[in-house]
């Protein structure tokens, strides 16, 4: 199980990454740093989320009932925690752009999303 939530991760990772540097790039030639810089702050720290998920996940799945629930919600917290971050430096910080923000931290979403209708486009055809 450990080599597949790896392989994964580092599939969407990558991708998830590759894509937040095209786009802030895009946005830097047209003129909108603050858009680029918060697209690359939210995507990392979604990639950052989605690492969090995989390494927490094989913690949750052998313990007990109530060990288990105490790792749950401790990993909640802590996930919930690390997307506050990009959302608390762009509400604070006049060169972030939240909503570019809050958009790079569905970035890990939006590349699964697509992932997945890609095959089913591409399958169906």
């Amino acid at each position: 199980m450990r080599a597949e939530i790896a392989y994964t991760q580092k599939r969407y990772g990558t991708t998830t990454m590759m894509a937040a540097i095209f786009i802030g790039r895009l946005f830097i030639l047209l003129g909108y740093k603050a858009l680029a810089k918060g697209v690359i702050l939210g995507s990392i720290f979604s990639v950052l989320n989605f690492v969090a998920m995989g390494e927490i996940l094989p913690l949750i799945v052998g313990p007990s009932r109530k060990k288990s629930f105490f790792i749950s919600f401790g990993a909640i917290v802590f996930r919930h925690g690390l997307l506050a971050v990009p959302l608390i430096l762009a509400l604070k910080m006049e060169w972030l752009d939240f909503a570019a923000t809050v958009g790079g931290l569905f970035m890990v979403q939006f590349m699964i999303m697509g992932d997945h209708l890609l095959k089913r486009f591409y399958r169906s055809a």
